[in-house]
């Protein structure tokens, strides 16, 4: 004989229920039934599709590279195999001069991109937010903005010399602008709502300026960062090209004065990879910085 047990819902009715039943489970959390977290096999499984899919086109040039010579489809002479650049590269970093010329390009890059970074992002922000100083400033910034580096790099030389000076400070002119440009029109292009609700709340200006401006202003100023980035290292090897004893532009010229066209295309590959690392870097720093922002994408 079955035994029914007799319960007050909280709205009042009653519910019968058999005695020895299990009870109900409470209903979870609307769009989360049944959902679990995906286990660590899985996850390495994503991982390892993600990355597969991202190395395909890479994949795709090596092997196109390494075909056409060997196939005559180009000129071995001008365009060696890959596997002809990969053994070059692996003799320079083992005679340790693609290292030596590694280290002299970084010093140099990365000494502009900082002190680029350091003196952009205030006066950017000061710019975007005083209306008057833009007034006074804004004709010199569209002289210099839409002058290209590398067409002041001869006044750099004859002002500075051809030392470590001419080419920090090249590298700083360039990096400089993408930075500048794109602070200030983050400033410019904050929310006005946002502004009209912190003013409602009788905020001062640098608590607005602090709460507001800086937070809504920080995913633009690291475009302009990645950007200057990207610029620190292409401007530095045009640089060098030009007048340096040591460096990847330096060693990318010297090998092709001396028809060494594997070692020319294996400095152009560090290059590169230089430029890859760096990006990365700083889009992990970015995420670090705009972890507060809801992600858009699916």
């Amino acid at each position: 004989m079955t035994t029914t047990v007799t319960e007050k819902t909280p709205g009042g009715q009653q519910a019968t229920a058999p005695r020895g039943a299990a009870p109900a489970r409470p209903a979870g959390p609307p769009g989360r039934t049944g959902a679990r977290a995906p286990s660590l096999p899985r996850r390495a499984g994503r991982a390892l599709v993600t990355a597969a899919t991202r190395s395909v086109a890479v994949l795709a040039l090596l092997g196109l590279w390494e075909a056409a010579p060997r196939l005559g489809l180009v000129d071995a002479t001008f365009l060696p195999p890959f596997s002809d650049v990969a053994s070059a590269w692996w003799g320079l970093a083992r005679d340790g001069l693609l290292a030596e010329h590694t280290w002299a390009s970084l010093g140099r890059s990365l000494t502009g991109f900082g002190l680029a970074v350091a003196v952009a992002v205030p006066l950017g922000l000061l710019i975007g937010w005083y209306r008057r100083l833009a007034d006074l400033l804004g004709p010199l910034l569209e002289v210099f903005r839409n002058t290209a580096a590398l067409a002041l790099l001869p006044v750099f030389v004859l002002l500075l010399g051809i030392g470590e000076t001419s080419k920090v400070s090249i590298v700083l002119y360039a990096c400089t602008w993408p930075v500048l440009l794109n602070t200030i029109s983050a400033v410019r292009s904050v929310d006005p709502t946002l502004l009209r609700l912190a003013r409602s709340m009788d905020l001062p200006a640098h608590r607005i300026f602090q709460k507001v401006i800086l937070p809504a202003s920080v995913p633009s100023v690291f475009t302009g960062i990645r950007l200057a980035g990207a610029v620190a290292i292409l401007v530095l090897v045009a640089a060098e090209m030009v007048g340096a004893k040591a460096g990847l532009g330096y060693l990318v010229n010297a090998s092709q004065f001396n028809f060494a066209i594997p070692e020319m295309y294996a400095g152009i590959i560090t290059i590169s990879a230089i430029g890859v690392t760096f990006n990365q870097l700083l889009v992990a720093l970015e995420r670090r910085f705009t972890s507060w922002r809801t992600p858009t994408g699916i």
